[in-house]
């Protein structure tokens, strides 16, 4: 593990294999241990790096200074400390809104995108995203983050045969700051690209699972809106698909990174 001072704060982050990068941004209330299935696999191939975003893991979790766009400066800002031009940002759920954002502010830095499970407007999913904010708000504050962490955990993984994945992802969950989770999904929820969507010409791919929380109908919508994109389905598979499917995203990621 590796700590960089950007922006105010210090991200912690891992730095394996040598080639063209790939860096891996995690979900929230998680780390970069959400790629531990993913590093092995690349990193024979590529540089991949993996960092703890702001208020998450290792990294500095401030007060009040949480937002989308502050991560991806953050993001922007380790990039440069590194001396990396070019990168392929592979976002899951949170980390694909700093993606997204990182596509539409600083497009330069980018030699592709992936989107995992994720959406270019949190502040604009409907009755969707209007019962996630209000039903999750209310659970953190009634039960607690313990509780939260367990249910969520559940809900991504709730087969009898992933008991040990639950276990895992319920631990990196509840371990969170109170303060940095709350305000990591606030701001993230009051966070759209709106109409910059249609600007973003970086080659794309979007993998979504069958069973993730927003349907496929979902990704399809926002994909018919970027210019250079494509959706991957991975079937049998929650929100935590780099995690329940690593096989399957493992592939499709190997294959768009080929052009294949």
């Amino acid at each position: 593990m590796f700590k960089k001072q950007v922006n105010n704060i210090e991200l912690d982050y891992e730095d394996h294999g040598t080639g063209n990068v790939l860096l891996f941004l995690h979900g929230l209330g998680s780390t970069k241990k959400d790629w531990d299935a993913q590093v092995p696999f690349f990193s024979k191939t590529h540089r991949v790096i993996t960092v703890d975003l702001r208020g998450h893991g290792n990294s500095t979790k401030p007060q009040d200074a949480y937002s989308v766009e502050l991560m991806t400066e953050d993001v922007k800002q380790l990039l440069d400390e590194l001396n990396i031009k070019k990168a392929t940002v592979i976002g899951f759920s949170m980390g694909g809104a700093v993606a997204f954002e990182m596509a539409a502010k600083h497009p330069e830095y980018l030699d592709h995108l992936v989107i995992v499970n994720s959406g270019p407007d949190f502040n604009d999913m409907g009755k969707i995203g209007e019962d996630l904010l209000k039903n999750r708000t209310e659970f953190l504050e009634t039960k607690g983050l313990e509780a939260l962490s367990k249910e969520i955990s559940y809900n991504m993984f709730p087969e009898d045969h992933q008991v040990d994945l639950r276990h895992e992802f319920e631990v990196r969950c509840k371990n969170n700051d109170y303060n940095a989770y709350s305000k990591s999904f606030t701001t993230l929820m009051e966070w759209g690209l709106g109409d910059q969507i249609h600007n973003i010409k970086t080659r794309t791919l979007v993998v979504g699972s069958d069973m993730d929380y927003t349907p496929v109908s979902f990704k399809e919508d926002y994909v018919n809106k970027l210019q250079n994109a494509t959706l991957v389905v991975i079937k049998n598979s929650r929100h935590g698909v780099v995690i329940d499917q690593p096989d399957a995203f493992n592939l499709e990621l190997q294959k768009f990174l080929n052009h294949e």
